[in-house]
C-alpha cells in the first residue's frame, strides 16, 4: 500500500515513453519460432515501454474463429509468452476476422492507462463483412487521448479511390456516443497503420524492380498512391509518415525474398504503412502565445521493414516512437511512499494504513491512496483524490485492535 503525492518538481513533470509499433499481413500463417528482430528484443539500449501490434489476414477460417472464441488465438498467446517475462502485460486486444490489434505495456505504466473503447469497422461487402476495414483501441495514457487503428484496405491498383473512401469511412465511424470521449479528431494522437494496399502508379514492373535493386526509392515515391493522395486530401495531409527508406514490402513469394514470380507478377509496392496524427496544439494558432515547451510530442526513432521473415507474401514493418507527455492533472501522475507490512492494520471488516507523520507534507495539496499487488508487481487500485490535515494527527496514537472502528 502507498500514499501518493501527485506533485513533483518542475523539471520532473514530464515523461518520455518509447512505443514500438508493428504491422504485418501474415497471410494466415502461424507465428514463426523467433520474432526477436521484429520486437527489437536484441537491442538492449531501446528500453521500450509499450508494444502496439497489428496483424492483417490472420487465419480467419471457421475452425480458427471458433477456436479463438473459446481460447486465446495463437498469435496473441505467442506475443504474451515472449513479452510477459520481460515485464510487458497485454492491456487490450480487439479482433475482427483477420484483423488483430494488441497493446502491451510495462507493468509500471498500468495505473496510468485507461482503456476507453474498442471498436470494429467492417468495410468489406458494402460495409457488412469484416475481411476489410479497421479495428480501434481508444485509451487514455497519462491523461491524454490516444486512438490506435489497425486497418486492411481494398487491394489492386485500380481501387485507389475505394481505398481513400474506406480510409474516410473508418475515421468517420469512430463513434464514442454516451462514453464521454471527444471526437477522434480531437484526440491528442492517432496511430494508424496496417495493410493499406496503396500501389505504385505508372511505372512498369521492370522499372520498379530495377529501382529497388539500385535502392533508388526516391524515384518510386513520386508515384506512390498514398504520397500522391496526401498532396490533395486536406485530412490525409495531417497524417505524418517517416521516409520510406526500405524496399517495398509486397508482394513476395512465400518462404523467400523474391518478388512475385507467379503468372500475375504483381508489381512491388509499399502496402504496409505506419502513420500518425497529432492534435493541433494551441501554439499552432498564430494568435495565441506559444507555450514555453510542448506539452505533448511524438518523434519517430526508426521506420524499417524486416526482410528476414518470409512466412507471408508481405514483409512486416515497424516504427519506434518516443512519446513525450507533459503532466497537467492530479490523475496523470503519482509518486509513491511505500508502507511496510508492520504499518498495516487488518481486521475482518477494516484495513488501515499507518504512515509516519514525517512522510506527509504539511500542505493543502491532494493525495491518493494506492494498493500495490506483490503478485502482479503493479498498482492495482487508486483512490479518489483527498486532502490530509497533518495537524489532526499530531500526537495521536494509532487505534488498537480491540478498539471499535468507524
Amino acid at each position: 500500500m502507498a500514499t501518493v503525492n501527485p506533485r513533483k518538481p518542475l523539471e520532473q513533470r514530464g515523461r518520455k515513453l518509447s512505443i514500438h509499433v508493428v504491422t504485418w499481413n501474415v497471410a494466415s500463417a502461424a507465428p514463426p519460432l523467433d520474432l526477436s528482430d521484429l520486437l527489437q528484443l536484441n537491442d538492449q539500449d531501446l528500453n521500450l515501454d509499450m508494444y502496439v501490434i497489428g496483424l492483417q489476414e490472420k487465419n480467419c477460417g471457421i475452425i480458427s474463429l471458433l477456436n479463438d472464441t473459446a481460447f486465446e488465438d495463437s498469435w496473441s498467446s505467442f506475443f504474451m509468452d515472449v513479452l510477459s517475462p520481460l515485464g510487458f502485460i497485454k492491456v487490450s486486444c480487439v479482433r475482427m476476422l483477420g484483423l488483430l490489434l494488441l497493446v502491451f505495456s510495462k507493468h509500471q505504466h498500468l495505473p496510468f492507462i485507461q482503456i476507453l473503447s474498442t471498436n470494429s469497422i467492417p468495410t468489406g461487402l458494402f460495409g457488412y463483412w469484416g475481411n476489410k476495414g479497421g479495428v480501434n483501441i481508444c485509451l487514455k495514457l497519462y491523461g491524454y487521448y490516444i486512438s490506435i487503428i489497425n486497418c486492411h484496405l481494398p487491394p489492386h491498383m485500380t481501387n485507389n479511390d475505394q481505398r481513400l473512401e474506406h480510409f474516410d469511412r473508418i475515421l468517420e465511424m469512430q463513434n464514442f456516443q454516451g462514453l464521454d470521449i471527444p471526437n477522434i479528431l480531437d484526440h491528442d494522437l492517432i496511430l494508424w497503420f496496417g495493410d493499406m494496399n496503396f500501389r505504385i502508379e505508372d511505372f512498369g514492373l521492370h522499372f520498379v524492380r530495377e529501382a529497388i535493386k539500385k535502392q533508388c526509392y526516391s524515384d518510386l515515391w513520386e508515384k506512390d498512391q498514398l504520397s500522391l493522395a496526401k498532396k490533395c486530401d486536406p485530412l490525409l495531409r495531417e497524417f505524418q509518415e517517416g521516409p520510406l527508406l526500405f524496399p517495398p514490402t509486397y508482394k513476395f513469394d512465400k518462404n523467400s525474398n523474391n518478388y512475385d514470380t507467379s503468372e500475375k507478377k504483381r508489381k512491388p509496392a509499399w502496402t504496409d504503412r505506419i502513420l500518425w496524427r497529432l492534435r493541433r496544439k494551441p501554439q499552432d494558432d498564430p494568435h495565441i502565445p506559444k507555450l514555453l515547451a510542448p506539452y505533448f510530442s511524438l518523434s519517430q526513432r526508426s521506420y524499417v521493414s524486416h526482410m528476414m521473415y518470409s512466412i507471408s507474401d508481405h514483409k512486416p514493418v515497424t516504427g519506434t516512437f518516443d512519446l513525450e507527455v507533459g503532466l497537467r492533472d492530479i490523475n496523470d501522475y503519482v509518486s509513491y511512499i511505500w508502507v511496510g507490512d508492520n504499518q498495516v492494520f487488518c481486521s475482518d471488516r477494516l484495513n488501515q494504513v499507518y504512515i509516519n507523520i514525517s512522510d506527509i507534507l504539511e500542505t493543502e495539496e491532494q493525495f491518493l491512496l494506492c494498493y500495490y499487488s506483490n503478485n502482479l508487481r503493479s498498482v492495482v487500485g487508486i483512490s479518489k483524490p483527498f486532502k490530509i490535515q497533518p495537524c489532526a494527527f499530531m500526537g495521536a496514537d494509532p487505534p488498537k485492535e480491540d478498539q471499535p472502528q468507524n
